[in-house]
């Protein structure tokens, strides 16, 4: 039989991570379970991840061979999304409100204006097409550094940049519990009128599509804005795609070259195309820094707790 040890070396960082955010979400639904319908399900669920997480990570650690092995970096990427969606059923029942006034109030009061009407003034069906692409990319970008690593051989940096994505998408997934809003495409904008308003050229309508899907408002949803996912503050995108970007950087990838730009557009596009309100990006950024800050921190306590070699950053 293993000691308590011995079970703690199995599991990455990234593994703890997962265990610790489904064990809050469950704690979340049994305390709200007289709001949450499906309460017990997500306890249910959250429950399974955990046994297949560790199961995972066991399996990995026993046979040491290539399935396991890209299995237990891969799996990250359904739990990001079926957290996401666990949301989704939780939120609204929980707070039964949304806070866009407020949002709404800090950006006129930064800025002295609607930041998304005010770049409507420079609306071209060219840059919303280049710009929807883009914004599309988000879910790719870390996947894109991940294999930039995993093909250097570098899967040490490859486990730092795991940790430091999950755990800063179930940070993201906290902003949106604590204070969830929807933005301005639907409170400062007719948002049937998105399509009509920013066309685009070829892709733009059909990935605008997908985007709203994703959020639970898929083609002729009745009253959208009461459905939509409750995800606007923090700006995830925001907060993720810096997240790669200073990775990228600070490890010199050649994915680098295109991370960064692509990066620098993608945070641009959520405003212009009416994701976020100006003061969504603040916090996304301010989550980001946090993350990084707290995130190398953890990593590194884990490293030590299970005898793994300290992280660090290479050398210029």
């Amino acid at each position: 039989m293993m000691n308590l040890k011995q079970l703690l070396k199995i599991l990455k960082a990234t593994d703890l991570i997962v265990i610790i955010f489904a064990l809050i979400l469950s704690i979340v639904n049994i305390i709200f379970h007289q709001r949450i319908d499906n309460w017990l399900i997500h306890v249910i669920s959250n429950t399974s991840v955990i046994f297949i997480v560790y199961v995972i990570a066991y399996l990995d650690n026993h046979y040491k061979n290539i399935f396991w092995t890209h299995l237990h970096y891969w799996y990250l990427i359904p739990v990001v999304m079926l957290s996401f969606k666990e949301l989704y059923f939780m939120i609204d029942p929980i707070h039964s409100t949304i806070y866009d006034d407020l949002l709404i109030e800090i950006d006129r009061w930064l800025l002295g204006f609607d930041p998304t009407a005010a770049l409507y003034s420079i609306e071209n069906p060219y840059l919303t097409e280049l710009l929807q692409i883009v914004y599309a990319t988000f879910f790719f970008l870390p996947v894109i550094l991940g294999i930039d690593l995993l093909l250097k051989n570098r899967g040490d940096l490859f486990d730092f940049e795991a940790f430091a994505v999950l755990y800063g998408f179930f940070l993201s997934y906290l902003g949106y519990m604590i204070l969830p809003a929807i933005g301005p495409r639907f409170t400062l904008h007719d948002f049937a009128m998105n399509n009509f308003e920013m066309p685009g050229i070829f892709l733009a309508d059909y990935l605008r599509e997908i985007v709203n899907s994703g959020e639970s408002i898929p083609a002729g949803t009745p009253n959208p804005a009461e459905v939509v996912q409750r995800d606007a503050f923090p700006s995830g995108h925001t907060q993720m795609t810096l997240i790669v970007m200073y990775l990228a950087y600070k490890f010199k990838t050649r994915s680098r070259y295109f991370l960064i730009p692509n990066g620098t557009l993608l945070i641009f596009s959520t405003v212009y195309l009416r994701y976020h309100y100006v003061i969504d990006l603040a916090g996304g950024f301010i989550f980001m820094i946090f993350t990084m800050w707290s995130g190398k921190k953890i990593f590194n306590w884990w490293m030590k707790l299970t005898g793994m070699k300290k992280f660090e950053y290479p050398e210029n």
